[in-house]
């Protein structure tokens, strides 16, 4: 269900940053609900290992989220920044989550 809701607040993400190019006033109040459980639901599920990369990895995670948060915040504003800090906010999301993986995989094997 946990994952379900992640996916769906991370496409609802994308969809209000279509949607604001059609409809600036209704945008801005999907992308803050969808921010508010993406984030959430990052902050319920730290990095599980010991590494401290992995944890920084974490870290990224979470600075990304307030980045989105902000972005969030600039599109309520109608400035034209917002988009900057979405993709700025995504690059280190997708950092983040390709190298989380990979990163738990090398502890395990250590172990």
């Amino acid at each position: 269900m946990k994952d379900k809701l992640f996916q769906i607040s991370g496409i609802l993400i994308l969809f209000s940053a279509i949607l604001y190019m059609f409809s600036p006033v209704i945008a801005p109040w999907i992308m803050s609900v969808s921010v508010l459980v993406f984030s959430l639901i990052t902050m319920k599920n730290p990095y599980p290992g010991k590494s401290i990369r992995g944890k920084r990895l974490f870290n990224f995670q979470l600075f990304s989220c307030l980045l989105m948060i902000a972005s969030t915040y600039l599109m309520f504003k109608h400035r034209n920044e917002w988009p900057l800090v979405m993709i700025i906010g995504a690059f280190l999301m997708l950092y983040a989550v390709i190298a989380i993986p990979r990163e738990l995989n090398k502890e395990n094997k250590v172990q």
